[in-house]
């Protein structure tokens, strides 16, 4: 079974270049918006348990960057691409319906 969240307006509220969180029960996800994309990550550096949301999203590289020491994160894998992160965080699919954004968290 899947399970999926939906975020009502949060495509019209989410300017490309930017990060914003959501915890919706028990998931704590930020919602990344470059272009006309959007893109859903765990919210949780896997460095130490700083939320990515707050930090830079590097547009150019598809990437979110930890505001605390730096560890940059691929928005569609997950994968840190610099240290001081070495583990992945989650990534989720993301479907635009409107301005209603659908995330499937399992």
């Amino acid at each position: 079974m899947t399970d999926a969240l939906r975020l009502c307006g949060a495509a019209a509220d989410l300017a490309s270049g930017s990060a914003k969180r959501f915890d919706v029960d028990g998931h704590r996800i930020a919602l990344v918006r470059i272009g006309d994309d959007f893109y859903a990550i765990g919210d949780r550096c896997s460095h130490e348990d700083y939320s990515l949301s707050e930090g830079e999203v590097i547009t150019e590289e598809y990437e979110i960057e930890c505001w605390k020491h730096g560890s940059t994160f691929s928005l569609t894998s997950g994968e840190p691409q610099s240290l001081p992160a070495v583990k992945p965080v989650p990534v989720y699919d993301v479907t635009r319906d409107g301005d209603d954004l659908v995330v499937k968290v399992s």
